[in-house]
């Protein structure tokens, strides 16, 4: 199982500073967060992949239905080329949340669910250089030479998707992805949070609904900086269940972003957590 660390926040220079400590110590990934204003992710990105040699550099998650998928595709297409076939994009439905902008963007869960689905579409057939898409909510004609210029060096770059698990829509579209990144239906799980089991039964459920080759699931939460053993130990269990990633995250682990970054750096030294 690989590990990657999805960084939390703060300036553009602080988070770059991160991603080479994280390159540096160990770590497979890079992943940064998308919000409705803040520090872009695809410009900072690309900062990081010119600095950077080995890492994966993707997003978890943006928040389909708020982009125009044409120009999400050129922004993920343009860090594949700068680091040499190592982007990905986690895309998902978008949050409603009290801290977004209030920009009139579409809330209505079914149009999300709808713009999301055609955007994994669009994104594809631009990557693999199709001149037209024509959908029931997107409409692109791209010229040729457009296309040849933004080709990406991976065929195709993987796209991630968060699916929640048990429910069906969710995983269908999940299925037809390179990556899943679970959420769990608490309520269809008795009011509990997801386990490595629920992991084996979504593998089990992908396994019997996807055709062709396998697809990466995903792991996330903390693990300690000062115990190898035990971080090691937390993530093997996800990893017998299934996981192919872990990804590292400290949304909450202080009262200020100062501190949280902090926390960060220390757990970044410290290096993935390896069996």
């Amino acid at each position: 199982m690989r590990a990657g660390f999805i960084l939390p926040g703060g300036t553009a220079p602080k988070q770059l500073e991160q991603a080479l400590a994280a390159e540096a110590a160990g770590w497979d990934a890079v992943v940064v967060w998308e919000a409705g204003y803040g520090v872009d992710p695809w410009g900072l990105l690309a900062a990081i992949a010119a600095r950077t040699e080995r890492v994966r550099l993707g997003t978890i998650l943006t928040p389909a239905p708020w982009r125009r998928p044409w120009k999400l595709a050129s922004q993920v297409a343009t860090v594949d080329q700068l680091s040499g076939g190592r982007a990905f994009v986690t895309l998902g439905l978008g949050a409603l949340s009290d801290d977004l902008p209030q920009t009139g963007e579409i809330t209505d869960r079914r149009e999300r669910a709808e713009r999301l689905d055609e955007t994994i579409d669009v994104m594809r057939a631009l990557w693999a250089g199709e001149r037209e898409y024509h959908g029931k909510v997107y409409d692109v004609t791209c010229a040729d030479w457009l296309l040849d210029a933004a080709r990406p060096v991976q065929q195709p770059i993987p796209i991630w998707v968060a699916a929640v698990w048990p429910r069906p829509k969710s995983m269908r579209r999940g299925a037809r992805c390179d990556g899943v990144v679970p959420e769990y239906d608490a309520r269809r799980l008795g009011g509990r949070e997801g386990t490595p089991d629920d992991v084996r039964d979504l593998r089990a459920w992908l396994r019997d609904n996807r055709a062709g080759a396998d697809i990466d699931v995903v792991g996330e939460g903390e693990t300690p900086a000062g115990d190898p053993a035990a971080a090691a130990a937390k993530v093997a269990a996800w990893a017998e269940a299934g996981c192919t990633w872990w990804m590292e995250t400290r949304w909450g682990s202080a009262s200020s972003i100062d501190e949280r970054l902090e926390v960060v750096d220390e757990r970044i030294a410290a290096g993935p957590p390896r069996g």
